[in-house]
């Protein structure tokens, strides 16, 4: 592991894995209630909660047991980056009301911030050499 510091990389991972899990179990126990707000499936709704749980702990495992892995967090950052397409790709495939499409929105704005942050540490750890 280089000499750089990863504590800024773990404190991004963790927030990542924390927001990931929040938002799962919101999804997974309550996907009637988020429906109800914003005109999104039910359905997916549910099936995206239960698919974020056990990201999100792969997540919080990356950033406390194996953090010296840069091939764990390129795969988190770029399935990170995968989910902001998929998010909006689901606004031109589903209809949701206007509070369906900012809740959308918001979530792929965060999701990319959190890549972009990822991204950001692991180059302050393992620098690009040209």
């Amino acid at each position: 592991m280089p000499s750089r510091s990863n504590a800024p990389l773990k404190t991004i991972l963790l927030l990542d894995a924390a927001t990931c899990l929040l938002m799962g179990v919101l999804l997974a126990a309550a996907p009637g209630l988020v429906s109800s707000i914003t005109a999104l499936p039910e359905t997916l709704l549910f099936y995206a909660g239960a698919l974020l749980i056990p990201i999100g702990l792969f997540m919080a495992a990356i950033a406390l047991w194996w953090l010296g892995s840069a091939g764990a967090v390129w795969l988190i950052i770029v399935g990170n980056i995968g989910w902001v397409i998929a998010s909006l790709t689901l606004l031109a495939i589903v209809a949701p009301n206007k509070p369906g499409v900012a809740f959308v929105l918001a979530q792929a704005l965060v999701v990319a911030v959190l890549a972009w942050f990822e991204y950001r540490a692991l180059r302050a750890i393992y620098p690009v050499h040209a």
